[in-house]
């Protein structure tokens, strides 16, 4: 296993987002030389991980001569290739369409990029982001920094590759099924999918009839994650969640902690359940309350998500030349898209009924957490897989089965909006980070990050240039 990393002696060095905003500030670097630095490693590292989907480097250097104002003023930065950035095309992750530039920001883009972050272009994902493992048939494979013969994760695989990686100390991430913590779980970063309409969302995201998405970043310390939720809500504040606040170290409140090895239809493979219950163990050592539990999922849900997934997969297919334009060609879409769509075509009676099932599932979670702070779990059910093993073109069938084996514990989150953040607090025999995974109920990210900042101490994380 060799590992890809640009760590080095330049503007950037090995610092987080909060450490670069200090330096800034205290004029030890400056803008301009932090973009450039950020820009040369992206050179370095992209010929090997595959993750850039569009570069927009003259633009970056133009900004970096006057940046936004912002706390995170001139810390540079990219967005996932499904948001909509001014000037940038976005391209969903597919073929099956010619992208052009937006014409303006979308909702996302314009309170991310108000903190200050200065964008360097955006970043590949799969397919519309239904595979949790990004894999083009044309572009090939993001490709994981700590061994490049593994996927680098779902579908904010790039911007996760980059953090990793050293390019950039921050990058955007969204999650409609563990998009953000599957990558966070691959790659050794913290990734915290927030609660729904903790942040401001695009205007197809605010439509769907279970709004399973939710946008956030990826970092490699908890301080900047905080530190990034605390800005954004200086932008956008959804005035019916507790504020998150500034949230800075670990609160003395020793918590009742659910311990989960059983995800939606899949036990956790024996050594990432064993690096689970290390985990509790370490929980129970600082002082929490730790007791196994059974996960507060229906028996319904794996079907009911899968087909809500298809739903979404079949509207895709059916309205993209509207949204696309005359370039709409589907036949150029992979097999797990298209299968996804067939789906959802054979059963679309039961649509209904999944759909309010799923919005049931707020119930069920919200009943758990009248007992319990936090549950832990891994974040996925086994090691990361090579890639290829997840490849969309395979038959669907195939690749289906694959997804699900792997994919058992993210979804919940998705359905009932509660947060969750994904923390790289165990690493496999293979040497391989394996997120562990701490939800809590909706408008409780404060408590996440509290206990987030107690475990990156007690148990502080393996780091890629080490």
């Amino acid at each position: 296993m060799a590992r890809v990393h640009a760590f080095g002696d330049d503007a950037l060095g090995d610092l987080d987002a909060v450490g670069l905003v200090a330096r800034i500030q205290d004029r030890s670097v400056s803008v301009p030389e932090v973009v450039a630095a950020a820009i040369a490693r992206v050179g370095r590292l992209d010929p090997e991980l595959n993750a850039v989907a569009f570069p927009a480097y003259d633009r970056a250097r133009s900004e970096a001569a006057n940046p936004r104002g912002g706390f995170f003023a001139g810390v540079p930065t990219f967005l996932k290739d499904n948001v909509d950035v001014a000037g940038m095309p976005t391209g969903q992750g597919c073929d099956a369409y010619a992208p052009r530039p937006s014409e303006r920001d979308g909702d996302l883009a314009r309170m991310y990029l108000a903190t200050g972050l200065l964008p360097l272009g955006k970043t590949r994902l799969s397919e519309f982001g239904f595979s949790p493992s990004a894999e083009h048939p044309r572009l090939g494979a993001v490709r994981s920094p700590w061994d490049p013969s593994r996927t680098a994760g779902a579908s904010s695989a790039g911007s996760a590759a980059l953090v990793a990686g050293g390019a950039v100390p921050i990058a955007h991430a969204n999650d409609g099924g563990g998009s953000i913590r599957i990558p966070a779980s691959v790659n050794g970063l913290v990734g915290l999918k927030p609660t729904r309409d903790r942040l401001a969302q695009d205007r197809l995201t605010r439509g769907m009839p279970v709004r399973i998405v939710s946008d956030g970043v990826l970092t490699r310390s908890v301080r900047d994650t905080a530190a990034f939720l605390r800005e954004a809500e200086k932008v956008y504040r959804a005035l019916h969640l507790p504020p998150v606040g500034d949230i800075t170290r670990p609160s003395r409140a020793r918590l009742r902690v659910g311990v989960v090895t059983r995800g939606v239809g899949v036990d956790a493979a024996p050594e990432v359940a064993e690096l689970t219950l290390k985990t509790a163990g370490l929980l129970e050592g600082l002082g929490h309350h730790v007791e196994t539990v059974d996960p507060p999922v229906p028996d319904s849900f794996r079907d009911d998500f899968l087909l809500y997934w298809g739903l979404l997969a079949l509207a895709i297919v059916h309205t993209g030349r509207r949204q696309h334009g005359r370039t709409w060609d589907p036949s150029r879409l992979d097999n797990l898209t298209l299968g996804l769509a067939r789906h959802a075509r054979r059963h679309l009676h039961r649509v209904p009924l999944a759909i309010h099932r799923l919005k049931r599932s707020r119930r069920a979670s919200a009943a758990f957490f009248r007992d319990h702070d936090v549950v832990l779990c891994p974040t996925l059910a086994s090691e990361t897989p090579p890639v290829g093993y997840l490849d969309p073109t395979q038959d669907y069938e195939t690749v289906l089965a694959r997804v699900l084996e792997w994919v058992a514990f993210t979804p919940l989150q998705n359905a009932t909006g509660d947060p969750a953040v994904s923390l790289p607090l165990a690493t496999t025999a293979a040497g391989l980070p394996q997120g562990m995974m701490l939800g809590a109920a909706a408008g409780r990210e404060a408590t996440l990050l509290e206990l987030a900042y107690e475990l990156e101490e007690a148990h502080p994380w393996a780091r890629i240039q080490d």
